[in-house]
């Protein structure tokens, strides 16, 4: 069955950085787009990042555009999330999503597959 299993969260200092990876299997991993989400306490699943199957488009949300970078590798199915200069604010379980398609959306509804999350905590 398709796996999708993030890590690389923890507990950082605002400023800091950190790299999520999320392994997948039991997909043909280059098919998909591939996308982080995120989801603090009290608030709904948002998008924060995605990459085209071809590892060549990417696209962010305003709130971390510039602070984040997303990549993949198809050859390991893996994609990575790249974060700097971390804020209190990024704060949130961090989710890898699949999605079967050439183009990245942003809604969750759209995603066919869902990792676990990895807890990322930003302390000031």
């Amino acid at each position: 069955q398709v796996q999708l299993v993030e890590s690389g969260g923890g507990l950082v200092q605002a400023g800091d950085s950190l790299r999520l990876s999320c392994a997948a299997s039991g997909l043909t991993f280059s098919s998909y787009v591939m996308g982080w989400f995120r989801q603090a306490p009290g608030k709904e699943r948002e998008f924060v990042a995605g990459i085209s199957r071809g590892e060549r488009v990417t696209r962010y949300a305003d709130s971390v555009k510039g602070r984040v970078a997303i990549s993949r590798d198809n050859a390991e199915n893996t994609v990575w999330l790249q974060m700097n200069s971390l804020k209190p604010e990024d704060t949130a379980v961090y989710y890898c999503a699949a999605r079967y398609s050439s183009v990245i959306l942003t809604a969750t509804s759209e995603y066919n597959y869902w990792g676990q999350g990895t807890q990322v905590t930003v302390s000031s």
